[in-house]
């Protein structure tokens, strides 16, 4: 019999509960490489140039987000002259705050 539409979850993890096999393999995971590190740099040192550069860009979408484009369509016609200032002075915030971030 199917749940009805909104009725409340039962049995199961509650939401928000990491998942335990998930949790131990990350850390099984982490510490795999962590007691290993000196090896594997060893190992990438030996690789060919171009084979080095693809062991590299695959690690770097582990250690760096992803960049997202983000579009928003807005009617900029229908916004006043404060409203838009206000847009491009939190912009140029936004591009001020992320040039002086090193990372």
């Amino acid at each position: 019999m199917a749940r009805k539409k909104g009725a409340a979850k039962t049995g199961g993890r509650e939401r928000g509960t990491p998942n335990k096999v998930t949790t131990d393999l990350r850390t099984w995971v982490g510490e795999l490489l962590d007691s290993n590190r000196e090896q594997i740099t060893k190992d990438i040192g030996r690789l060919e140039p171009q084979q080095r550069v693809a062991i590299f860009e695959k690690l770097l979408g582990y250690a760096l987000p992803k960049m997202q484009s983000v579009e928003a369509k807005i009617d900029l016609t229908r916004l006043t002259d404060g409203q838009l200032d206000t847009i491009v002075t939190e912009l140029l915030k936004q591009i001020d705050e992320r040039e002086s971030d090193p990372y």
